[in-house]
């Protein structure tokens, strides 16, 4: 899926702090966005639905 021209949404989640924390350094460490992780793995979980 191509995100680049698609419109965002903006949503509010409630997550382990300590685990937020870890994956935000994690994340600034490979110069990778939280959000598009987050996106990442929402696509990888429906195509897996599909099958």
């Amino acid at each position: 899926m191509n995100v680049i021209n698609m419109p965002s949404k903006n949503v509010t989640l409630s997550v382990d702090e300590d685990l937020y924390e870890k994956y935000k350094k994690f994340c600034k460490k490979k110069g990778w966005l939280i959000s598009r992780q987050f996106e990442i793995m929402m696509e990888e979980q429906l195509k897996e639905e599909k099958k």
